[in-house]
Formats: C-alpha cells, structure tokens, sequence
C-alpha cells in the first residue's frame, strides 16, 4: 500500500481536528453561577455582580422625582422602603449587587420609555408594559399585577358612580403618558376631554380645588392618596383589566439591552419564591379590594 499523498495526509489531519473540536463541544461544561438560566450567550453574560452595566460593578436604577408613596419612602429611593425601592434592591441582589453597588438616578416618567439610548441599567417607575411602548424600550417580566381606579371628592356627584357609564359625563384627570390616561380615552370615553397633567400632584391639586371631577391612578397611589394627601376624597372603584391579560408592571430596560434576559431571570426568581408577594404585602397592604366599575 503506497503512502498517503502529503496534501490527502493533511486533509485527514484537518477532519480529525475537527471532529475532536465537535466531540468537546458536545461533552458536558462546568456551569457558571448566574442569577438565573438564561440559555446560550446570555449565561454567561449574567454573572453576578458581572453584568455588563452602564458602570462597570456598579447597577444603575433610575425613578421619577418627586419618587411618591407607596412605591417609595420620603421621596428617597436609595433608602430601600416603599414597594418599588425594595422591589428595585431585591432585584439588584439577584443580579449580584449589594446595596452599596446600587446608584439611583432621576429619570421624568415619560423620558424612561422614548425612543433613544438610556442612561440608566433599567428604571422602576410604574411603567405599564405594552406592545407600542415595545417598539422604543425593553421590558422585564411584570413584576407587579396592577387596576386602575378612580378617585373623586367625599359627597360629590362623581362619588356616586358605580358604573364607567356613570363616568362618561364627568370631567376626568390623569398624568400624561400613563395608563390611567389610556383608561379615560379608550375605556370611558368621557363626552369631554380628559385634562392632562405632566405630574400626579397636578392632577390631586385640580381634585381638590374641582377643576376635575374625578381623576385616575393605578389602585395602591389611590390608596395612598385617600388616606394621606387628599382625606376628604374616596375611591370610586376600580376599572375591569381589559382583555385576557392583567396589566403589568415592568422594568425599563434600553431597546435590545443585553441585561433584559438578566433582569427577566432575576425578576421570576424573585417571583417564584415568593419575595416580590411578601414585599407586596409589607408595602401596599392597603391596596385590597375596591368596587369595580362595569
């Protein structure tokens, strides 16, 4: 049998290399620590505490300011108390950052999901997750089921409504760029025009002093509101969610981020055992039932 031409010698030596590079591949890896499991290049992109973040080892979280109760303490975020604060650092531990890693930035609600590059790793400001705010942002799984209600001064008409035809007549208020506002145009369908405010202050402000008849918040604010800011209004009730699916509340995250898949797999975890229920407990207790307005 003659030798193997150097060039045919050289080819079996190529397909062995290969075949060996595929063997190894296929063969069992160590598995990196991660918060959770992303698959493919995602896992080792989540690394705890080695995210690739806007600062490198430190997480970047950015709310609206005033940053109002419950979703926060005292107008301070980086104190850890109110909903979304504890939520916000529960988040940050899963991914691998204590709380001195954590830098809290101030981000206007409506800014947080415009198109463009953010500043921020992700911002916690009860934003709604939706398919046309998807087109500009990135969102986390909800980390918070939300309704939204309505609020109107003790003894007046707008008290006595117990329907959304009831609300039709009503003159009605909500923040720009919020839910609440979707509820208004696309729900009730009030005969006059909804009045806009850049801030929830504006709209309890007009409240009380009967520019508005009655105003919409997402369910704990109005909770809040009632018992601390504005004692001599009530909750109506709560609207009905629209469609099959509960509206949610989501972390914003820049267009095609490489943390979303992190911040997902952190969020579940913090859902699946239990501790975004136990925040929910400790910080919007208060937030139990309401009548709903059919």
């Amino acid at each position: 049998m003659h030798p193997a031409p150097r060039a045919l010698r050289r080819a079996l030596a190529a397909v062995t290399v290969a075949l060996l590079a595929t063997a190894v591949g296929c063969a069992p890896q160590p598995e990196e620590k991660t918060t959770a499991a992303p698959s493919g290049s995602a896992a080792k992109s989540c690394t705890k505490g080695k995210l690739a973040t806007k600062t490198s080892g430190r997480l970047t979280i950015a709310t609206d300011e005033p940053a109002y109760e419950p979703w926060f303490k005292d107008d301070k975020p980086a104190n850890g108390k109110g909903f979304e604060s504890a939520v916000a650092y529960a988040v940050a531990r899963q991914l691998g950052y204590g709380k001195g890693a954590v830098v809290w930035q101030s981000v206007p609600f409506n800014k947080a999901f415009a198109p463009g590059v953010k500043s921020f790793d992700f911002d916690i400001n009860q934003v709604s997750i939706s398919a046309e705010r998807r087109k500009a942002v990135d969102f986390s799984s909800g980390y918070y089921d939300v309704r939204q209600a309505v609020i109107a001064l003790k003894g007046s008409k707008a008290a006595e409504a117990t329907s959304v035809a009831d609300l039709k007549k009503l003159k009605l208020g909500a923040q720009v760029g919020t839910t609440s506002l979707d509820y208004i145009t696309d729900v009730v369908k009030p005969a006059r025009q909804a009045a806009v405010y850049a801030k929830n202050d504006q709209a309890k402000s007009a409240l009380k002093n009967g520019q508005v008849d009655a105003v919409v918040t997402d369910l704990p604010t109005a909770f809040y509101i009632t018992a601390a800011e504005v004692t001599n209004a009530k909750i109506v009730g709560q609207f009905e969610n629209r469609g099959g699916t509960a509206e949610q509340f989501g972390l914003v995250l820049d267009k095609g981020s490489g943390l979303t898949p992190c911040v997902t797999a952190a969020v579940d975890a913090l859902r699946k055992d239990g501790t975004l229920a136990a925040i929910e407990k400790q910080w919007l207790s208060d937030a139990v039932d309401a009548p709903v307005l059919k």
